[in-house]
């Protein structure tokens, strides 16, 4: 099974699809304004302490106050508080954490309120971004992850992934990075440290140390709600989590993007530099790699399966709810129960994908259909839990209960992925009423007119509905070799399903989208 990385630029940041077969499994979008993401560093000040609650609301530059609880501040959050203080001494110079003198830690039934107090100023870390009407979450308990560590400052012990089963490799990485490690500084060993030479694992760690510096150096002159150490971009944090030995090609659309990923992917794993390229082809990447056809038909309410069958995907306040139909499936099978447990496993394995690709959390559903057979409850509730391998989220499976549902409880760091399917007419924003779409053509050609005579543009590209590219490339004589007889210019021509069939745009020669009136 091979695994590729399509990364499309855009103006406002980047679209990231991971493939699986040539299957679409997640899509993120990595905007260049968003704040606030999953490992991101704060100097946060603490707005409200609520003893009701046991929790503290800290101000770290959201509109809404972040929460941060008890039992998120960690045991060594008193070190954290008198660190932070000291780094933020403006006549301070040495920022050393292994001569750092570590504090008792704090009770794990105690309050908040003799821990924080209002406006004092702590350092914390991004949890779970903000969703909804929520701001984000916080924790002291601050982690920088590396391609095979986690730097876990203020800690002295070493963990290793429960995935190193080998007793030998246990051993061996502990003694290694022992032998590594600062004072005050605790290691988390990650799954694909394993088989890795002491001098990769040092690099790492050199990296992580100097990541944690750099950044505390910033406390000196910080500000409450400012950043002190960011995450790494969307692309690079997939990239490090994910990159191994199935990972085969990475396709990149804008060359800045590609020196940015190509030098990360030196530092991380310069024996995979090969599998980065630069994609240079007339259409738009998405649409040559079939991804925005798949985004058009995974995220609608209905969703198909394989041989008939198909989802209905709800969302509550409370839950996400997904029903299975077995639909005008023509099955084979001998029995009811037999097609009835064919669909089921189909429906599990797209469930296990929607979840990945919608990022779907919090508790979901499953009405799957009805089985009488014991075994055959048993072996999908097997099936979903091995469909469910591959999802780096955190997550839990429960059997089928007695009524036939299937609860599913998925870690939700993020907002909810929703891309909307259903196209609103462009023209007269979903009032139902529009110009006679055989007149879109005759507007182009006004458009087109206007910007190569009055404006005089050197270059044009025209992102158009695939029907409209197919109208404009027909026959010979095509409209578009009349428009170059006409102008004397070629018009590139892109096909873009994203688009709305009377909808279009235009684009300089920096293809840069050229408004239009």
């Amino acid at each position: 099974m091979s695994n590729e990385l399509i990364i499309n630029s855009t103006q406002n940041g980047s679209r990231i699809a991971l493939l699986n077969d040539r299957n679409l499994i997640e899509i993120h979008y990595d905007n260049k304004e968003e704040q606030f993401s999953v490992g991101d560093i704060y100097l946060g000040n603490v707005r409200k302490v609520m003893q009701g609650l046991n929790a503290a609301f800290v101000d770290v530059g959201y509109e809404k106050d972040a929460f941060l609880h008890y039992h998120d501040l960690g045991p060594k959050v008193n070190s954290l508080l008198k660190y932070t203080k000291f780094a933020t001494t403006r006549n301070n110079t040495s920022y050393k954490l292994s001569k750092f003198k570590l504090e008792p830690e704090i009770d794990k039934l105690g309050k908040i309120s003799q821990v924080l107090s209002k406006n004092k100023q702590v350092l914390v870390q991004v949890i779970k971004e903000p969703i909804s009407t929520k701001g984000p979450r916080l924790s002291c308990e601050l982690s920088l992850a590396g391609r095979y560590l986690v730097l876990v400052p203020f800690a002295n012990g070493i963990s290793i992934s429960k995935k190193i089963s080998t007793s030998e490799e246990r051993k061996r990485l502990t003694r290694l990075i022992s032998s590594i490690k600062p004072e005050n500084f605790g290691v988390i060993i990650r799954t694909v440290a394993e088989g890795k030479e002491v001098a990769e694992l040092d690099t790492d760690l050199r990296n992580l140390l100097d990541t944690w510096e750099n950044g505390v150096k910033k406390l000196k002159d910080a500000k409450p709600k400012d950043k002190i150490i960011g995450e790494v971009g969307r692309a690079s944090s997939i990239l490090r989590d994910m990159m191994n030995e199935s990972f085969d090609s990475i396709h990149v659309d804008d060359e800045e993007t590609f020196k940015e990923i190509q030098t990360y992917i030196q530092k991380i794993d310069p024996s995979k530099e090969k599998i980065l390229k630069l994609y240079t082809g007339r259409n738009k990447i998405f649409e040559h790699f079939g991804i925005e056809r798949q985004l058009k038909s995974l995220f609608g309410q209905s969703v198909n399966i394989k041989g008939g069958g198909y989802l209905i995907i709800e969302h509550t306040e409370a839950l996400h709810v997904i029903d299975v139909n077995s639909g005008n499936k023509s099955s084979n099978e001998e029995s009811q129960e037999d097609t009835a447990l064919n669909t089921n496993l189909e429906a599990a394995k797209e469930i296990a994908r929607q979840l990945r690709l919608r990022d779907m959390g919090g508790i979901i559903v499953v009405d799957f259909i009805d089985m009488k057979n014991p075994d055959n409850k048993k072996l999908l509730f097997k099936k979903m839990k091995e469909f469910m391998e591959t999802d780096r989220s955190k997550h839990t499976v429960l059997p089928l209960s007695k009524f036939g549902l299937m609860q599913v409880t998925r870690q939700r760091v993020r907002p909810e992925l929703n891309i909307v399917t259903k196209e609103s007419c462009p023209t007269c924003n979903g009032t139902g009423k529009i110009t006679a779409s055989i007149l879109v053509s005759d507007k182009i050609e006004q458009d087109l007119d206007y910007l190569l005579t009055k404006q005089n543009e050197k270059s044009l590209s025209l992102a158009i509905h695939p029907f409209l590219y197919s109208y404009y490339t027909k026959g010979i004589i095509s409209l578009r070799v009349k428009w170059f007889f006409k102008y004397g210019k070629w018009i590139k021509l892109i096909q873009d399903s994203s688009l709305a069939l009377t909808e279009y745009h235009f684009m300089n020669s920096n293809q840069e989208l050229i408004e239009m009136e």
